[in-house]
């Protein structure tokens, strides 16, 4: 039976991509029904829901919105309790999820074309921890379609250690399909599903191989040597680089090129608090050259193509141009601050604010 249902859910990993240029084409178009990429802000808390939910309404702002405008109040009601530092546990494609009593649960809430008075909620099967491993710390979460209620979706849960969790949510008898990594360099990784390869994807914490997982096998692609512009920096900034939080997110484009972002932050001390928050230093990007010897190629120009990072949420990439946005650059948000940085000349323009829901919500088409 094991056997039957690991088969069943990895068609979707197996099967070959469409043919190239069709994939250049239809990503790179934006369809007129689709919402602009914006920010979740906030909740505005004022009562409470027929589920008896402490509810508020949804503020976001758009990506592309000028310094003038203000925050947009929708009227859409979310629960109060996602708002919070601890409320979610990642998002991809618009869906957040939580975790509560060992069982992920799937939400369209914070997807401000997401109706309010039906929000779809998904719930997963009651997670089983593999031996030696914990399911409570969660790195971040995937999935391989736009929307779980896709008979081919795959959602991946990669929990801080070895474990690794696989699930199809449109299966009527859905189960969990749990992967122990024994590579320590993965453990705190982040996953993310690679269209190109048709398998869930990590980078490991030296930056040197990629892991790829579907539901029966792994492999690895070791990257070589990372070639990086040292002579850009004088030495103190590279001391500098080096005494900074770094993490490592793994992005691909619409146009099917693959992007490593370095994520520097460093840690300042405000006047009014006894703590650090971290907060953004430099963003490094490398495109991977796929060879026989795979390489990461230090670049400060990814065209017109911007990249969309967040501490909790799954990375995306869209054409600059087919949204009004500034190409070559990367948006963040992170828990402490937000901003959008051009990455040819590493300029900075954001701002500062604890954000428990550091998520961007992609385009969405009706």
């Amino acid at each position: 039976m094991s056997s039957l249902l690991l088969s069943r859910l990895s068609r979707l990993c197996l099967r070959k991509p469409h043919a190239l240029g069709v994939k250049k084409y239809l990503c790179g178009a934006r369809f007129l029904s689709e919402t602009s990429i914006c920010r979740i802000i906030r909740a505005d808390h004022c009562q409470y829901s027929s589920r008896d939910e402490s509810v508020g309404k949804l503020v976001i702002r758009n990506v592309n919105a000028s310094e003038e405008e203000d925050d947009e109040v929708l009227e859409k009601m979310v629960p109060m309790e996602l708002m919070t530092g601890a409320g979610t546990i990642g998002a991809s494609h618009g869906w957040v999820a939580t975790l509560k009593e060992s069982v992920v649960c799937l939400q369209d809430d914070l997807n401000p074309r997401a109706s309010d008075a039906d929000p779809k909620r998904i719930s997963l099967p009651r997670l089983e921890t593999l031996p030696h491993c914990q399911t409570q710390l969660v790195t971040n979460v995937a999935m391989s379609s736009s929307s779980p209620e896709d008979d081919d979706c795959i959602v991946a849960v990669k929990f801080v250690g070895p474990q690794l969790s696989l699930c199809r949510p449109a299966e009527k008898n859905k189960k969990w399909v749990n992967i122990r990594i024994e590579d320590p360099g993965f453990f705190n990784s982040r996953v993310m599903y690679s269209k190109r390869d048709g398998m869930f994807s990590m980078l490991d914490c030296v930056g040197t191989h990629i892991g790829y997982w579907d539901l029966e096998k792994h492999r690895s692609r070791n990257l070589g040597s990372l070639s990086y512009y040292y002579e850009e920096f004088v030495q103190s900034k590279l001391q500098k680089l080096s005494n900074c939080y770094r993490s490592e997110h793994l992005v691909e484009a619409p146009t099917g090129e693959t992007f490593i972002v370095k994520w520097y932050s460093d840690v300042r001390w405000g006047s009014e608090c006894n703590f650090g928050i971290p907060c953004w230093q430099r963003f490094m990007v490398f495109k991977i050259q796929y060879d026989v010897i795979c390489t990461a190629i230090s670049t400060n120009d990814i065209g017109d193509l911007c990249i969309f990072l967040s501490t909790k949420g799954e990375p995306f990439s869209v054409k600059a141009s087919s949204y009004g946005l500034n190409p070559n650059c990367v948006y963040y948000v992170g828990d402490f601050d937000f901003g959008k940085v051009n990455i040819r000349d590493n300029v900075w323009v954001g701002g500062r604010g604890f954000s428990p829901v550091p998520y961007f919500i992609p385009p969405q088409s009706s």
